[in-house]
C-alpha cells in the first residue's frame, strides 16, 4: 500500500504544474529587483543633464554597465515568468502556445537589443 501525503497528491496539479517552481523564482527575481532598481535609477539619475558624450563615458564605467546588465536581465526574465503564468491562468488551447512563445521571444529580443546597446556603449 502507498501512502501519499496532501502535498504529494497536490504536486503538480497546477495549471503550468510547475506552479512552485514558478512562484520561488518569482520572489528570488522580485527580491532582487527590489535592491537592484533603486540602485540603478540613483545611477541613472547622476546621468541626467549631461550631453551625449558624458552619458556614454557613464555608462563605459564597469559598475554601472554591470548594474544596468543586471537590472535588464533580471527584469527580463521577471517579465517573461510572470507573463507566462498569466497568460497559463487565463488562455487555452493554442493561443495559449503562441501567447507564451510571443511573451518569451519579446522579453529575449528586449534583453539582447539592451545587452548588445550596452556592449556598444561599454567596449
Amino acid at each position: 500500500m502507498r501512502y501519499l501525503t496532501d502535498r504529494k497528491r497536490a504536486e503538480g496539479k497546477g495549471a503550468s504544474h510547475t506552479g512552485t517552481e514558478h512562484h520561488w523564482y518569482m520572489q528570488a527575481s522580485g527580491a532582487a529587483l527590489a535592491f537592484l532598481v533603486p540602485v540603478f535609477v540613483i545611477a541613472l539619475g547622476r546621468a541626467f543633464g549631461r550631453d551625449h558624450a558624458g552619458v556614454v563615458e557613464f555608462f563605459a564605467r564597469p559598475h554601472v554597465a554591470i548594474l544596468t546588465g543586471l537590472v535588464l536581465f533580471v527584469s527580463m526574465r521577471h517579465f517573461a515568468k510572470g507573463a507566462t503564468m498569466m497568460i497559463e491562468d487565463y488562455a487555452r488551447g493554442s493561443t495559449r502556445k503562441a501567447l507564451v512563445i510571443a511573451a518569451i521571444s519579446l522579453s529575449y529580443l528586449i534583453t539582447a537589443t539592451g545587452l548588445f546597446a550596452l556592449a556598444r556603449i561599454a567596449l
